[in-house]
C-alpha cells in the first residue's frame, strides 16, 4: 500500500487576490468587465495594423494586373432566364 504525499500548498484553498500568478488568473476569469488592455498596448497594436496594411495595399499595387475576362463580363444567368 502506498502513502499519500502530504501537499503543503495553501493555493487552492485561498480566496483573496494576492500578486501570485494562479490568483491573479483566476480573478481574471472570474472578472473579465475589468480586465482591460493598457493604452499603450492598444495604440501599439493599432499602428502594427497600419503598417502591415499599408504594406499590403504597396504589394497589390506593384503586383502584375491579370486578365480575368479580357473580352468583358459575361452575361449572367439571371438575364439569360429572363429572355
Amino acid at each position: 500500500m502506498t502513502r499519500r504525499k502530504k501537499t503543503r500548498s495553501l493555493a487552492d484553498k485561498v480566496t483573496i487576490r494576492t500578486g501570485r500568478r494562479k490568483d491573479y488568473k483566476q480573478w481574471r476569469h472570474e472578472n473579465p468587465d475589468q480586465v482591460t488592455s493598457s493604452r499603450r498596448f492598444t495604440q501599439k497594436k493599432r499602428q502594427q495594423r497600419k503598417l502591415q496594411a499599408a504594406r499590403k495595399q504597396a504589394r497589390q499595387e506593384e503586383g502584375q494586373p491579370i486578365a480575368i475576362h479580357p473580352d468583358g463580363p459575361a452575361p449572367s444567368e439571371s438575364e439569360e432566364s429572363t429572355e
